[in-house]
């Protein structure tokens, strides 16, 4: 049986996404949310309509001219078509440049007639009157051949002709039009640089275009508006389409000979001059070194274009549905690609394949045969490249709000400078267990459990809150780490999980500097709060066991061993000897300062091994430092006389709660012995 769908799952998953979009939100802002939304409809649209875009729609039409120059089919000659012409060298000898002689052309389309043309195309406006029009309306009329003439408007083509050339025109074909002789449309289209590369629209005020007429219909391409396919000839002695000069067909006695090249095919007829009707063509763009040629004539582009009719090659051409999905789609791979958290060599391989992916793609399309004329290239790669942009940019304020907030968060614990070093490297704080030699410190508020009885828990909070943010400022202040809260007591090392040389200094300072700051908070406590006992603190280095505990869901940074003990202790031996704070050997030795009193050797509570502990006095003369450093040492040899020597030049400076139970426990032991708490 098929298991149903958990409604309260799914309202909790819809509440997450909820709870993260608004998230989200706040982070990044309505404002800068917009923007970036704003740009990512850009970038969809730019990826869309770059090809109809100022400046990426040059580029675009640059790289199709590269991909159909290079991908051109190259073919051996068409024997369906011919193109006859009027060149340079025949208005020379007929003294006539434009309009362009007609007898000639009806001579020629008389002999033509006869030589068994599939049909007949003529790419000449006859818009201006000639003495010889009669006798070419005479050829047209007669011609038995499907002939078409061409015919151009004012309102298509206003720089081919103007309006009263137009009615010359209309008239002209209206007294040869008959049932083979038909006007057909010439009309030539061309892009915003002026080159030819698609076929032309077929707009309802004019005849059919002249390819369309000349051959045999196709529906397939009745609205046919892709690419032009050019092609490449196989050697550069025979011409993709073989062209031949009008003059042969105007006479005769030449006609006869070139009647073969005639029969069964389609015949073009038009000019071919230097400068006239000249058309660039993605094969002619980047000059010469593809063609031979720098521009290509208009009756050679109508050429390629039956030539392409006549083959039926009419490329696929991907639909607009298509072309929106691949936009939203590169949009979306910039969008993934910028928030993406891959090691520094995959996003470089991702980078860089995807770009590849962008200029080659359309290279490989047009290999296999498709239709690219509209297809973006660098509009892709510039709609990746602005939702990259945009949301990379989003996303490093969200992850400055999100590190700055860790930051805040771990410098509540670390100090800024080794919070900043763990977010550049976050397996700095793995989850795992290491030992590290740290300096350990622990503190306690005397009394504060018996203060917590006398006052109302509102003070409690206060005052509990109040002190322990002035101790664990302190902690962060000397660059130490804040391992936890007991109560009233601190936890604090140094060392990990970034380790200087200056550790046991800074620890040791900040040790005194925990006693001072309570004994300002005892100073400064509320009016009708009893009194508040001293804060004590003991010190010690050794090894620990330090990491992340707790498993995945829940952890803490934190220490634990034998080193963390004894500190522990040390703190609590302030009490039985009346001292402030505690050093031992081994933590006063690694710190380099000259500050401390020996508090002679004492064996801490279930503890067998002594300690030889120190307090740090900077408080106090370094005379008397010296004298007590004098006096534990005497004791330590079993000098008694020096021991009661120094004994008594030091009660002379005043009795320390500290040095009296010094004094005490020097009394109660022998040469050195350890004193041991009970």
């Amino acid at each position: 049986m098929a298991s149903q769908p958990d409604p309260a799952a799914a309202a909790t998953s819809r509440e997450e996404v909820g709870r993260s979009a608004t998230r989200l939100v706040r982070q990044l802002g309505l404002v800068r949310l917009l923007a970036t939304l704003s740009f990512l409809i850009f970038a969809i649209a730019v990826a869309r309509y770059s090809t109809e875009m100022p400046l990426l729609g040059d580029a675009e039409n640059a790289m199709y001219d590269m991909r159909a120059a290079n991908f051109a089919r190259k073919v051996d000659q068409d024997p369906r078509i011919l193109m006859v012409v009027y060149t340079d060298d025949t208005l020379i000898d007929t003294g006539q440049r434009s309009p362009v002689d007609r007898t000639i052309l009806a001579n020629a389309l008389t002999n033509i007639d006869r030589m068994g043309a599939k049909s007949i195309g003529i790419d000449i406006l006859f818009d201006q009157p000639q003495d010889d029009d009669e006798a070419l309306k005479t050829a047209l009329r007669g011609m038995q051949t499907p002939t078409h003439v061409a015919y151009a408007s004012n309102a298509t083509n206003n720089e081919a002709i103007q309006f009263r050339q137009q009615e010359f025109l209309e008239q002209f074909l209206k007294d040869v039009t008959t049932d083979k002789t038909r006007p057909t449309s010439i009309r030539l289209v061309t892009d915003s640089d002026g080159v030819a590369r698609r076929w032309p629209d077929q707009p309802k005020n004019l005849p059919p275009i002249m390819v369309r007429a000349m051959t045999p219909p196709d529906a397939s391409f009745a609205d046919y508006r892709g690419a032009i396919r050019f092609r490449l000839p196989l050697s550069s002695d025979r011409p993709v389409i073989n062209k031949l000069p009008i003059d042969l067909f105007a006479d005769p006695a030449s006609a006869e000979f070139v009647a073969s090249e005639v029969k069964g095919r389609h015949i073009l007829i038009g000019g071919d001059f230097v400068d006239f009707d000249k058309f660039d063509t993605p094969l002619t763009r980047i000059g010469d070194v593809v063609t031979g040629e720098s521009q290509m004539i208009g009756l050679e582009v109508h050429a390629h274009m039956m030539s392409q009719l006549l083959d039926k090659d009419r490329p696929f051409a991907f639909p607009n549905w298509s072309l929106w999905a691949m936009a939203f789609a590169v949009v979306v791979a910039g969008c993934l690609t910028a928030i993406s958290q891959a090691r520094a060599w995959i996003m470089g391989l991702l980078l860089g394949s995807q770009i590849l992916f962008f200029m080659t793609v359309p290279f490989i399309l047009q290999y296999q045969g498709f239709d690219t004329l509209g297809l973006p290239s660098f509009g892709w790669a510039t709609g990746w490249l602005l939702a990259y942009t945009s949301v990379g940019a989003a996303a490093r304020v969200v992850g400055s709000k999100q590190r700055a907030f860790a930051q805040n968060a771990l410098g509540k614990y670390l100090p800024r400078s080794v919070a900043a070093e763990i977010l550049k490297d976050p397996d700095k704080l793995a989850l795992h267990g290491e030992k590290r030699e740290i300096f350990c410190v622990f503190t306690d508020l005397e009394g504060f459990t018996k203060l917590t009885h006398a006052i109302e828990p509102e003070m409690v909070a206060l005052l509990l809150n109040d002190y322990l943010d002035r101790l664990a400022d302190v902690v962060l202040q000397y660059g130490g780490t804040l391992d936890k809260f007991v109560g009233d007591a601190v936890v604090a090392f140094w060392g990990a999980p970034i380790s200087y040389p200056d550790d046991g200094e800074r620890a040791v300072r900040a040790a005194w500097a925990m006693y001072e700051a309570g004994e300002d908070f005892r100073r400064n406590a509320p009016e009708g709060v009893p009194p508040i006992g001293r804060t004590r603190v003991g010190v010690h280095f050794g090894e620990a066991i330090v990491g992340n505990f707790g498993g995945e869901g829940r952890i803490q940074y934190t220490a634990f061993g034998d080193s963390m003990n004894t500190a522990a202790r040390l703190e609590a031996a302030n009490k039985n000897l009346d001292t402030r704070v505690l050093v031992s050997r081994e933590a006063a030795e690694r710190s380099g300062l000259d500050w401390y009193r020996p508090m002679g050797r004492i064996v801490l509570r279930g503890r067998a091994k002594p300690v030889d502990i120190f307090e740090p006095a900077p408080d106090r003369p370094e005379s008397e430092r010296a004298s007590i450093a004098e006096l534990v040492a005497a004791h330590a040899t079993g000098n008694d006389a020096a021991v009661a020597q120094l004994t008594s030049r030091l009660a002379e400076l005043g009795q320390e709660d500290a040095i009296a139970n010094l004094f005490k426990r020097l009394g109660q032991t022998q040469k050195g012995e350890s004193y041991v708490l009970g």
